[in-house]
């Protein structure tokens, strides 16, 4: 990922050098799991852990030349080490190293991502009590619908959020997982303690079975759900990107005094944020079907998986630790203006109050189809021709058989509509 969407956090975990940490921490903790088994003389393993470094640029210089970065690596090491160099690697296979070192820096940028949906749930949450009785005309198909209020379109994000909290705990959980079984994962070289011990040092479990590779359903699992919540967070703001439309403007993204919107036009206030969210999140969904192509391998292994995550990984969790800070940011600092929701609220002249009518006809005896048609042919007036909704009910013949003005005047109120709006708040303890 380029430095533009990369946080220092997610940085310092994918940047080359943890990567190789990582792998070394593999190495070191399997020679101290042989050592145990007699197979290492313990003080090798006290030089080896005393010794062992690596530097960056010479791991290049020698892959250049073999042609592979794991014995590049080993090779690397050797020359901080020594001789005792010759009991690291004991009984393992390039991907042993990798698979579970890779997925150490995964369970690091898990832990970083769970931490930001905690932060995203906690000011979702905040603001929707903040907002909860605030009325808003809630759209279907983009079209005025019925009266909702702005704190439930929050609540509804801030659900969501708190089921990305768990799908995320599921999946890195499913994710942390290491293997050291050899070739083709049944131990030939290798006996099952050390991958045992490694495994819980480093806080992961064993692969229950594996080939060469931890199977890659884990990865695709975990991909899928990076994306389920680049999702929800395209969602958020796609629709402050409406809401900040120039002929809606309910709602827009905070704007700094020193900010500007165009090269050209000064005047500009534009959901920058927002768009970056929602390109970015295309971004992170983009990975999915590579995660998915990369299960079936070829019998016990092949390579073809390596390629695509060295990208897909650490920018995928990159770029998903960008974009939910910046919707952080964008909610926690999001400018609304709750007039402007009433003024649109009432802006078809009571139109939305058609549903309250037509359940006020049936009420009275009226057969619901034929209601519908009365209600529904002077909302048609109002929308077609301008005329009044409210004063063609109350001449409409057929209305007045059932409804008196005074009780049609009743049906223009938002505020029974919204009854409802304290239960649903309390489902989630608010």
């Amino acid at each position: 990922m380029i430095p533009r969407y990369t946080r220092p956090e997610m940085e310092k975990i994918w940047n080359e050098r943890n990567e190789w940490q990582t792998m070394l921490d593999v190495e070191i903790a399997a020679c101290e799991a042989n050592a145990e088994l007699g197979r290492i003389p313990k003080e090798a393993v006290e030089v080896i852990k005393a010794k062992a470094d690596f530097d960056v640029d010479r791991i290049h210089e020698i892959d250049k030349e073999i042609n592979h970065d794991i014995i590049a690596f080993l090779s690397a090491v050797a020359e901080y080490v020594g001789d005792e160099a010759k009991y690291i690697h004991m009984g393992l296979t390039s991907t042993d190293v990798k698979d579970t070192g890779l997925n150490v820096q995964v369970k690091q940028a898990s832990d970083v991502i769970l931490k930001d949906l905690e932060k995203l749930a906690e000011v979702l949450k905040r603001r929707a009590v903040e907002f909860k009785y605030v009325p808003t005309i809630g759209r279907t198909h983009g079209v005025h619908a019925e009266p909702t209020t702005f704190g439930l379109k929050l609540l509804l994000w801030y659900s969501e959020t708190l089921r990305n909290i768990e799908r995320m705990k599921r999946a890195a959980e499913n994710m942390c997982v290491g293997k050291l079984s050899g070739a083709v994962g049944t131990y030939a070289d290798i006996d099952p303690y050390v991958e045992e011990y490694v495994c819980k040092k480093l806080g992961l479990k064993v692969e229950s079975v594996a080939t060469q590779v931890v199977q890659r359903d884990h990865h695709a699992e975990y991909i899928s759900t990076l994306g389920v919540i680049a999702g929800t967070l395209s969602q958020m703001a796609l629709e402050v990107r409406h809401l900040q439309r120039t002929e809606v403007r309910e709602a827009e993204e905070y704007f700094s005094p020193k900010q500007k919107g165009s090269s050209a036009m000064p005047h500009k206030r534009n959901p920058v944020r927002s768009e970056r969210i929602c390109g970015m999140a295309r971004l992170v969904q983009g990975y999915v079907l590579p995660a998915f192509e990369n299960i079936p391998l070829w019998h016990e292994r092949d390579i073809s998986h390596s390629s695509v995550e060295r990208v897909m990984l650490p920018d995928a969790t990159t770029a998903l630790d960008y974009i939910l800070n910046e919707t952080i940011n964008l909610i926690d600092r999001l400018l609304v203006y709750p007039d402007k929701m009433l003024e649109d609220l009432n802006m078809t002249g009571g139109l939305i109050y058609s549903p309250r009518v037509l359940l006020a006809l049936v009420a009275k005896g009226a057969f619901r189809d034929t209601a519908y048609r009365w209600v529904q042919r002077n909302a048609m007036k109002r929308w077609l021709e301008g005329e009044d909704f409210y004063e063609n009910l109350c001449k409409d013949e057929d209305v007045r058989k059932y409804l008196t003005p005074e009780e049609i005047k009743e049906c223009f109120d938002y505020k029974p509509m919204l009854v409802h709006v304290d239960r649903i708040f309390a489902r989630f303890g608010l």
